[in-house]
């Protein structure tokens, strides 16, 4: 049975026993034992907290609001970004023993099946209700969920919620707005990979409040970790091919473009591997057969965009490479992660040639054209009611994407307001003002981009022990050798015996809050002995010498 709270009975400081946890998990949904950090998660979710969940791949995220869920009763809304990654956590619900129910309402939910979900959601039965994120902004289905008993709302993949994260969706940039309109339920928020600052802006963006931050698994010492530099484009194919060829089971091939998957996945049919390619643009047809295939053992290998991956359910893959350098090490090491989850050996190589980092540092740029800006502006101001995007881009002739990417910024800078309805004027400001606001901005994100390849280029160019350099990024301290990567092989990182922190006496530590008479105040994202690295919230990350201590230049803040 699911021990689930009568209707309308949601507790505030009643948090439930780790005993009763354990015994939902085992006797509702089959599993033996709750791993660490789950129970503590469930524990903050049942007793009323928001709560932040940041555990890698394969390490439980789902459990922790199925458990909560169950034991709550009412409504539990998992807001995600995928629908394959929906289907996915919904036959993982159906297979438990006595789970409550499990329903979808998403674009290709059938009408007599979205007839069945809104007959479980307003039952007053226990439910868990997958949405996408816009399936908010749809006045029906938020206008009933708000009349529904919610009582958990899920942010899945929360660093989508992060204009500093790797994966931004501008739909998630709504959540919060929707959170606080259906009273404020307690948020919990669920993702493989956030360093600190995408962390604050997740908490802060979702309108978290004092939340319970659950942070494990970040090391993954069964993943031995290299970076392999190469002159010539030629010479990093060939590299790239041998390596998979040489995986020793299941292999992923992270490439950056949509034409590099087709031509090495033929490339690796050819040489007789089964291989297939994956990327955003491909039919949903097309995508299910791959994940399908993938899933089932069928394919050496799938060479892919940053597309593939996100809630992918195999445990046994022995070989993550990547053919070109990420966009951040946020993204890497979420793409790593998807190696090893049966807990056995497995590798993560990158490769890359200098000039990648040029080349993806200028796909990142980009800023809004100030004649969109201006002119969602006057249709934002002349409109008597909120407005959408697809509205003025119906309106206006310009895409629905560039409608909604201003709109998000004009939210982001406070001269709008989003809700169900749609996107309102908060401040009267002009056309010119409002076009400077979210140029001002976009200039910002540039400059966290740009700071986010220097970091990235930092991991694949260290001297130091490769795996330090990952889990400091992500505010996790630890020795200066973990004998599990190039570095540590070759014996050129720091020697064993080196301290990780503090070592010029200053107090400063990883996530240690720091003044900069020019940058403002930022968090310590990594610390050698001459060197730290901050991040900056408006000028991304900088590398600073210890050295501005003593000048005054660098102060250490009040939070660290």
């Amino acid at each position: 049975m699911c021990w689930c709270l009568p209707r309308n009975e949601v507790p505030v400081n009643a948090p439930a026993t780790l005993e009763q946890s354990a015994r939902t998990a085992r006797e509702v949904f089959g599993w033996d034992d709750l791993l660490p950090g789950q129970a503590e998660a469930i524990d903050a979710v049942v007793g009323g907290r928001d709560t932040l969940v940041v555990f890698p791949t394969g390490a439980g995220k789902s459990a922790v609001y199925q458990i909560a869920g169950c034991e709550l009763g009412g409504v539990t809304v998992v807001i995600s970004p995928l629908l394959a990654l929906q289907r996915d956590q919904i036959d993982s619900i159906d297979a438990a023993p006595d789970a409550p129910a499990a329903v979808a309402l998403n674009s290709r939910t059938s009408a007599s099946a979205k007839k069945a979900a809104w007959a479980a959601i307003e039952s007053g039965d226990a439910v868990y209700a997958f949405l996408a994120p816009e399936q908010l902004a749809n006045t029906e289905v938020f206008d009933r969920l708000a009349n529904a008993d919610v009582r958990l709302v899920v942010v899945d993949e929360a660093h989508c919620v992060s204009a500093w994260g790797h994966d931004f969706r501008p739909d998630y940039a709504r959540i919060g707005d929707a959170v606080d309109a259906l009273g404020h339920p307690p948020v919990l928020a669920l993702t493989a990979t956030a360093s600190a600052p995408v962390r604050d802006d997740i908490v802060s963006s979702l309108g978290m409040r004092e939340p319970h931050l659950e942070v494990r698994g970040m090391d993954r010492p069964e993943i031995h970790m290299a970076v392999r530099r190469h002159e010539h484009d030629a010479d990093k194919r060939r590299a790239v091919v041998a390596d998979v060829q040489d995986a020793g089971g299941p292999a992923l091939l992270y490439v950056a473009t949509r034409k590099e998957t087709d031509a090495y996945a033929d490339e690796l049919t050819a040489l007789g591997l089964r291989a297939a390619a994956y990327h955003g643009a491909m039919a949903q047809k097309k995508r299910d057969e791959v994940h399908s295939a993938w899933s089932a053992g069928e394919l050496d290998v799938v060479v892919a965009t940053s597309a593939f991956g996100m809630g992918v359910d195999k445990s046994d893959v022995r070989l993550v490479v990547h053919a070109d350098v990420t966009e951040s090490l946020d993204s890497y090491a979420q793409e790593i992660g998807r190696a090893a989850r049966d807990g056995e050996p497995a590798r993560a190589i990158l490769h890359y040639r200098a000039e990648d980092f040029s080349l993806r540092s200028f796909f990142a740029g980009g800023h809004t054209k100030r004649a969109d800006i201006a002119g969602v502006w006057d249709a934002l101001r002349r409109a008597e009611k909120p407005l959408r995007a697809k509205a003025i881009a119906d309106e206006s002739g310009r895409s629905t994407r560039a409608i909604g990417r201003v709109l998000n910024q004009l939210v982001a800078c406070g001269l709008a307001a989003s809700g169900p309805e749609g996107v309102s004027v908060v401040k009267k400001v002009t056309a010119g003002d409002a076009v400077d606001a979210v140029r001002e901005r976009d200039e910002a994100e540039e400059r966290i981009r740009a700071s986010r390849i220097e970091i990235m280029r930092g991991y694949a160019e260290t001297t130091r022990c490769r795996r330090r350099a990952l889990l400091e990024y992500f505010g996790v301290e630890t020795p200066a050798q973990c004998g599990a990567c190039d570095r540590c092989d070759a014996g050129a990182s720091a020697p064993a015996d080196a301290p990780t922190e503090d070592a010029e006496g200053d107090g400063i530590r990883i996530d240690s809050i720091v003044e900069h008479g020019e940058f403002g105040t930022g968090t310590v994202m990594g610390i050698e002995d001459d060197r730290l690295t901050v991040f900056f919230p408006e000028h991304g990350y900088k590398v600073l010498a210890r050295a501005a201590f003593d000048s005054g230049i660098l102060e250490l803040g009040e939070a660290a």
